[in-house]
C-alpha cells in the first residue's frame, strides 16, 4: 500500500491529499528515510511524521488491502514514544 493512502486509512493524516503535500515538504520519514508519497508500506516500517509542534512515530502492525472502519484503524499501527 502507498504511505499517502496509509495514512489517511490508518488516520494518522485526516486526507490523502494533506499526507501528499506533508510526503512532499520531507516531514515524513519511513524507517528514518525521508518518503516520496508512493513509498510502498509493509508491516514493522517505523514511520515518523513532524507536525509543527509535535512528531509522532509509528510502528506499522497490518498492512490493509482498502478501507477500514474507524473502529479498526487504530488496530493498523503502534505508536512509539
Amino acid at each position: 500500500m502507498r504511505l499517502d493512502k496509509f495514512l489517511k486509512v490508518s488516520r494518522l493524516i485526516k486526507r490523502r491529499t494533506v499526507a501528499n503535500e506533508v510526503s512532499d515538504m520531507g516531514r515524513v520519514l519511513v524507517n528514518n528515510t525521508c518518503a516520496k508519497p508512493a513509498k510502498q508500506i509493509k508491516e514493522n516500517d517505523i514511520i515518523t511524521i513532524e507536525y509543527a509542534n509535535r512528531t509522532v512515530k509509528a510502528k506499522v502492525i497490518k498492512v490493509p488491502t482498502g478501507n477500514v472502519s474507524i473502529q479498526e484503524a487504530p488496530t493498523l499501527y503502534e505508536l512509539i514514544d
